[in-house]
């Protein structure tokens, strides 16, 4: 009874802050007549009041997120054209990203440049698993299971380290630069800045169960290993 208790609360603490936050979103995801423009076209203002006019305002079907190295604000097409809170709250964050970028912030540098160095030791990486999960259904061998496993931890570890970079970042963009500016520039009806902080709340709370999925996901590799 307890290990099962213990295995819904585990899965409560891991996958609740998702379904919570797709639960916000899908709230406040209602248009507002009262915008004067889309998510988009309050990005591309926020970015030029900013002197980053060099910084594109794209749509992704890969998720809202900013580029650093393309220089972009990408922004799901839903997103990029509505005029919900949502998307206008998501379209500021990712420009706080952007302000991140421009203003040098140390976190969002570290991320972005520890997925370009991991990102081969990654493909390596899994590609090892999947080379070795063939070869040892094959040929029985336990230092093939071995190099897999020592493969797998790597790169469960290494995304890890990245996840917990992720979190001072997103956490900036969003209470540091992206409500501030909403909130002071007066983007914002007074009335729908605690629903603001509600979204970016559930957003920000998406990574923390990113990062216990792969903290998870690990020790359940480093178990098997030892």
């Amino acid at each position: 009874m307890i290990v099962v208790l213990g295995i819904v609360v585990l899965l409560a603490v891991v996958f609740g802050p998702s379904l919570w936050a797709r639960s916000v979103l899908a709230r406040y995801g209602d248009e507002r007549s009262y915008f004067p423009g889309n998510a988009g076209e309050l990005a591309r203002h926020l970015l030029d009041e900013a002197g980053l006019q060099e910084v594109a305002v794209e749509a992704t079907d890969a998720g809202d997120h900013y580029d650093p190295l393309g220089k972009a604000v990408r922004l799901k097409r839903e997103n990029l054209e509505g005029r919900s809170l949502t998307a206008v709250v998501t379209a500021a964050h990712e420009v706080g990203h952007a302000l991140q970028d421009r203003d040098g912030y140390g976190p969002l540098r570290t991320r972005t440049e520890l997925i370009r160095a991991t990102a081969t030791i990654t493909k390596v990486g899994s590609g090892i698993i999947f080379g070795t999960m063939v070869l040892s259904a094959i040929a029985r061998s336990p230092g093939l299971v071995l190099l897999g496993l020592a493969a797998g931890i790597t790169t469960l570890a290494i995304n890890v380290v990245i996840h917990l970079v992720t979190l001072p970042v997103e956490f900036d963009a969003s209470f540091n630069r992206a409500l501030p500016i909403l909130d002071q520039d007066g983007y914002l009806p007074k009335q729908d800045l605690p629903a603001a902080r509600r979204i970016l709340e559930a957003c920000a709370l998406t990574y923390v169960a990113a990062a216990l999925v792969n903290l998870l996901n690990l020790w359940r590799w480093i178990r098997v290993f030892r």
